[in-house]
């Protein structure tokens, strides 16, 4: 995939959202981006943290939770990264703690870059993990990981075409024996300071019905939290029903949305009136 340049982002000025990473329980100070690791269990994520981070790392439990956490450092092309591992989860539906985590950290902390593990050995089913993952952010890396694996197998992944068909960056690794993960650290420097645009490709095909219902409800959070770069997904998860969010919402992590699960129960109302009609 080659790097878009775009002159409007400045390498200095991260991306994420400080005041809702000390929320979360992550201090960026003498720190330049947070990178969020996540993946399905068992594809190698522990291994490529270890691998960036060293002995730089340590863990702990997410504020009131008692899901664990670990964090550590690493720093490429003069800046300092922060490496947040999210825990092993198979999708960001928040029907588990572990994957509520997951995906309060990369919807509210809104970090500078999305890593995302896939085991290249099991590529579909991980696969349901980094749609959602785009769903919700557009800077994204794909670390296409356990490539030794797959060739022992007989399998071979066109990295450039499946880099082509998400609209991010796909780099194969073999984390255990450290191949690849120069161009990983590269690739994540780049989409970091915006040297690489991704522009990731979203499937959507919803009936007339419900795509009218996400865009009142995506116009509503738009009005209350101006410049929300996820208010679609947002939308969505509330239309869905999910209590999860609108307690994250209600809490003000989104800032001050307290009248939106009478947004969101109104939509769905609309949508169906409009089912039945």
């Amino acid at each position: 995939m080659k790097p878009d340049k775009n002159p409007e982002h400045c390498e200095t000025c991260p991306m994420h959202n400080a005041a809702n990473l000390l929320k979360l329980g992550l201090d960026m100070q003498d720190w330049d981006f947070v990178v969020a690791l996540a993946g399905n269990p068992n594809t190698g994520k522990s291994t490529v943290f270890n691998a960036l981070t060293g002995l730089r790392q340590h863990t702990g439990n997410w504020p009131g939770k008692t899901v664990a956490r670990a964090e550590g450092g690493f720093e490429y092309g003069e800046k300092r990264y922060k490496l947040v591992d999210l825990p092993g989860t198979y999708s960001l539906l928040a029907t588990s703690p572990d994957e509520e985590v997951a995906r309060d950290f990369i919807l509210f902390g809104q970090p500078d870059v999305t890593l995302v593990i896939v085991d290249a050995t099991r590529l579909e089913r991980n696969l349901n993990l980094v749609l959602q993952v785009l769903e919700i952010t557009d800077r994204v890396v794909v670390c296409l990981n356990l490539i030794d694996e797959a060739e022992r197998h007989g399998l071979q992944v066109d990295e450039r075409r499946l880099s082509r068909d998400l609209g991010v960056p796909v780099v194969p690794t073999a984390a255990r024996s450290k191949q690849g993960l120069e161009q990983l650290l590269q690739t994540v420097h780049e989409v970091a300071t915006g040297k690489i645009i991704c522009k990731p490709k979203r499937f959507r095909n919803e009936p007339p019905q419900l795509k009218q219902a996400i865009q009142i409800l995506i116009e509503q959070i738009n009005q209350a939290v101006p410049g929300l770069p996820n208010a679609r997904w947002v939308a969505m998860r509330l239309l869905d029903g999910d209590e999860n969010l609108i307690q994250a919402i209600q809490s003000g992590e989104l800032g001050d949305l307290t009248p939106q699960t009478q947004i969101a129960s109104t939509a769905q109302s609309n949508l169906k009136l409009e089912a039945s009609s």
